[in-house]
């Protein structure tokens, strides 16, 4: 008796490990592979307002993706990583045969339409999916190659701005840009817009991008003006600029010009809620006293409850107000789990991936509305908020003061 109680009590204990050993087994959370995408911001270079709010919102969609796939016990996860592209183009070649190299899958960027142009050679021959969330250059505007847009193309834009110009009482219009695909491709369709619509436009050649004096190019500002100020007056005529961050040092010169401040002046959206222009006081009194205000892809009321708490967390992460371009890259990083997640988990079988990511972006419905793409891959459409510099207390801040259509 007593030989075999001392064999039971083993026994009894070996049981019991097993047991639990089985149990862990079954409450163990099952391994999950990792997929990395890349972002391609501007961080520390012109437009870094949305390069800086760009990685913060598809960090943010990571950990919200994540929370997501572990509740459905799914076998894979996003993690995100990003490349300070400066906004410039060599960088962002550069960065591409970097993510290739990587066996990257997708990449939510460049910014700039100059940077996608500069990339498009290597998307081509490259099993990568891009996502620009605010290239907007028409000549982009392709079909069946790898690189999507998320915003609608300069041809929306343009259209929006002249009739809000048109509408401004404006019957002759200076344009001028920066000379890279974007801004060129917005003055180019803002001028063609504004003279269907009856208006004249003088459009001044674009300033080369390494360009560090802007004397002359605003002294052939002002020559377009006069001669457009002699035609309609003073009160009908103003100025379109397309630039980024370095439009604050036109601003600068045209501010000490008593003719180029007497008129309205537009921009582009490659400077929209731009902390470049709200640190110089001379630069943000000359927005107020000019009237300036520049677009952004709207944000719509219908999708408010979604999309602001997400602005809010931005903002709280970056100290600076998101505009629909980082929010369309949240929604950039959701498509991207829901396209992997039709793959059965996976990134291989690039036609099919590809395949399934305008599938998902047709019918996904994002924090900044419908998703759908048209034939080039791009937004099919959207609406326009338009921003202005306030002063409020000793600070200047972006105030939305209108709306395309309203």
């Amino acid at each position: 008796m007593y030989i075999m109680k001392r064999l039971f009590i083993p026994l009894v204990a070996l049981v019991v490990v097993i047991i639990a050993f089985q149990a862990c087994k079954k409450t163990e959370t099952p391994s999950r592979k990792t997929i990395n995408v890349r972002g391609f911001f501007s961080l520390t270079g012109n437009w870094s307002s949305l390069g800086i709010t760009s990685r913060a919102a598809i960090e943010l969609a990571a950990d919200d993706i994540n929370t997501y796939l572990t509740n459905k016990i799914s076998g894979f996860r996003l993690a995100v990583s990003v490349s300070d592209t400066k906004l410039e183009t060599d960088r962002a070649k550069t960065f591409f045969t970097e993510a290739k190299n990587d066996k990257i899958s997708f990449i939510i960027g460049p910014q700039s339409s100059a940077e996608v142009a500069a990339i498009k050679p290597l998307s081509d021959t490259s099993d990568i999916i891009v996502v620009s969330q605010s290239s907007t250059a028409g000549s982009l505007a392709i079909a069946g190659d790898n690189i999507f847009r998320f915003c609608p193309s300069d041809r929306i834009e343009g259209a929006a701005m002249a009739a809000t110009i048109a509408r401004d009482g404006i019957k002759g219009l200076v344009t001028i840009a920066r000379e890279d695909a974007g801004n060129i491709g917005l003055q180019n369709s803002t001028g063609a817009a504004f003279t269907a619509k009856g208006g004249q436009i003088a459009a001044i050649t674009p300033y080369s991008v390494t360009l560090t004096d802007y004397s002359a190019v605003v002294a052939s500002i002002k020559d377009q003006l006069n001669t457009l100020i002699a035609t309609y007056g003073a009160g009908k005529v103003g100025i379109y600029l397309a630039s980024f961050d370095e439009g604050t040092e036109i601003f600068k010169l045209a501010a000490a010009d008593p003719v180029l401040s007497s008129v309205k002046w537009f921009g582009g959206d490659g400077v929209t809620l731009s902390t470049a222009f709200l640190g110089d006081a001379t630069v943000a009194g000359f927005v107020m006293k000019t009237g300036f205000f520049a677009p952004s892809f709207g944000l719509p009321v219908a999708t408010e409850a979604k999309w602001k708490p997400v602005a809010a967390r931005i903002k709280a992460k970056t100290g600076t107000e998101p505009d629909a371009f980082a929010l369309v890259a949240y929604d950039a990083m959701w498509t991207i789990a829901y396209t992997i997640e039709a793959n059965n988990g996976s990134t291989d079988g690039f036609a099919k991936l590809k395949a399934l990511f305008v599938e998902q972006a047709n019918k996904y419905n994002g924090i900044v509305g419908s998703e759908a793409l048209d034939a080039a891959g791009d937004r099919a459409n959207g609406t326009y908020d338009y921003f202005s510099i306030v002063k409020e207390g000793n600070s200047y801040v972006w105030k939305l003061v209108g709306k395309s259509g309203g």
